[in-house]
């Protein structure tokens, strides 16, 4: 097929200017190469900010981040745990974190290891058991973030009241699960959605 005269020329040109002028490259990795402030780099978890919900363990479309609790009475714990070797950069942890600073995409792209520990990232929550039954609330910064949220409006459930005032120093640190059933003398103590429904209906 005979291409336009015009279509020819411009063919001629570009092969030309190429020909005459230096390639465009980067000197990498003699000298680092600085990505745009809107390249999806390595994820990183920044402790202050993340509060610990799993937000983006939900969207996470590789299911790279792990949530593993412990909920040992002495010292309860969550750990998230994102794996970078399984991590596809899409940024959707970092679209759906509800305080919009717990994990974001860094500007790292040039990172190595020889183990899977090596492609890890991690972050250590402290979690709250309830005072009844002992089972796993949410994480204290969790409940915090969520006190600050709803201001005033946080009175109005038990648990968050004794969390806020916990933060002052007004209430004791949490007791000891108990072993005995529920009572009404329960209903102003930190717990779970379960036992709080059974103080209800105790008489």
């Amino acid at each position: 097929m005979k291409l336009p005269c015009l279509l020819q020329f411009r063919i001629l040109k570009l092969a030309l200017t190429s020909l005459f002028t230096r390639p465009f490259t980067t000197r990498f990795p003699k000298e680092p190469f600085t990505p745009i402030d809107q390249f999806r780099g390595r994820p990183r978890f920044h402790e202050d900010d993340c509060i610990g919900c799993g937000a983006c363990v939900e969207v996470c479309p590789a299911e790279c981040i792990d949530v593993v609790d412990d909920a040992n009475p002495q010292g309860p714990t969550r750990t998230l745990i994102q794996h970078l070797d399984a991590c596809i950069l899409c940024g959707q942890c970092e679209r759906y974190c509800i305080t919009e600073k717990g994990i974001l995409l860094s500007t790292e792209y040039d990172y190595v290891g020889f183990t899977p520990e090596d492609f890890e990232e991690k972050v250590e929550k402290e979690l709250l058991l309830c005072e009844c039954c002992g089972k796993i609330i949410a994480p204290v910064d969790q409940l915090r973030w969520l006190v600050k949220r709803l201001g005033p409006l946080a009175y109005a459930n038990p648990t968050l009241m004794l969390v806020s005032q916990r933060e002052l120093a007004v209430v004791s640190e949490p007791v000891t699960p108990a072993v005995e059933g529920v009572t009404r003398a329960d209903r102003l103590t930190i717990s779970c959605p379960h036992c709080r429904r059974k103080t209800a209906l105790a008489i």
